[in-house]
């Protein structure tokens, strides 16, 4: 029950009270004027009771006198006059969020997409919104609908995933224009999930899997290529100076032996022009670090027992 139809039943019950205590109250002197008072305090309460309407903060009601308009009431207590005057209308003016969708709609490239929005709107010509349209709140998500279906139809896959953005400004500009006419502003649509088929999702999920696998080849080969262009600038390096490429050959050799303690067979060649004398020097080598490795153990283990 609205609040102006209990506000006017309290008036009702409080004039006809009245009305029944004065008739009570002159019932003695002379019962026919009671009735009579009894009677008109029943019609007042009735009409006043008729005429009292109450609008919330947030409500316009629409005056229609014989039919005509005649103004907009509220928020707060007014009168109409009964039977002549009629209120068929109380438009809310605050922001109202209406859902709508468009299911299997195809886009642009010709994949059928279910999109699911949100609209947030508000009525400001509370007049329009009553005499120009006959149920504005249908008429705006129908606008909706058919405006999301134009925008799906007229833009690719990839754009509406990527820029959803976008298309909601776009969505809203249309919606506006449609609506503006009936005394309603359209304030942001918000455009909440794109669905596409399941057989292309895995399609797009093998494509974005396919690019990544080529990325990472592509950065592969190109690492590849600056290690080859490094090389090339040692070897010219080396090329150059016979010592730095004998002291880095001993070096690696050197490395080798000692981390695996264990005897590297190179050509007589390889070592005679590092200089290391014969075969049985590099075994002896081998041997040395082999024992030295060893010792570092020993005095390793003797250490974590005591």
């Amino acid at each position: 029950m609205r609040r102006s139809s209990s506000f006017a039943v309290l008036v009702f019950i409080v004039i006809l009270a009245i009305g029944v205590g004065l008739a009570y109250a002159t019932y003695g002197a002379s019962p026919s004027a009671s009735t009579w008072i009894g009677v008109v305090a029943f019609l007042i309460a009735l009409v006043v009771s008729l005429a009292i309407k109450v609008a919330d903060q947030w409500e316009r009601a629409v005056i229609l006198r014989l039919g005509k308009f005649r103004a907009l009431k509220g928020p707060g207590l007014f009168l109409i006059i009964p039977v002549i005057d009629a209120v068929p209308y109380w438009i809310d003016t605050r922001v109202i969020t209406a859902s709508f969708k468009a299911e299997k709609t195809l886009t642009k490239d010709t994949v059928p997409v279910d999109v699911d929005a949100v609209l947030f709107w508000k009525v400001l010509d509370p007049k329009k919104a009553a005499l120009d349209v006959a149920d504005y709140q249908s008429a705006i998500s129908w606008a909706s609908q058919t405006a999301l279906r134009d925008v799906i139809g007229k833009t690719m896959l990839s754009d509406m995933l990527e820029g959803r953005e976008k298309i909601s400004d776009e969505l809203q500009k249309i919606i506006d224009e449609r609506t503006e006419p009936w005394g309603i502003n359209v304030i942001s649509v918000e455009v909440k999930d794109v669905l596409i088929p399941s057989a292309l999702e895995d399609a797009m999920s093998m494509q974005a899997q396919a690019e990544r696998e080529r990325q990472a080849r592509v950065i592969l080969g190109d690492s590849e290529r600056q290690v080859a262009e490094k090389f090339g600038e040692a070897a010219k390096t080396y090329a150059n100076d016979p010592v730095a490429l004998h002291l880095r050959a001993m070096n690696m050799l050197y490395e080798g032996l000692k981390q695996n303690a264990t005897i590297v067979i190179v050509p007589s060649t390889v070592v005679e022009t590092m200089q290391l004398g014969s075969i049985a020097g590099v075994t002896a080598l081998t041997m040395g670090l082999g024992q030295e490795q060893a010792n570092k153990a020993k005095t390793t283990e003797r250490r974590s027992t005591e």
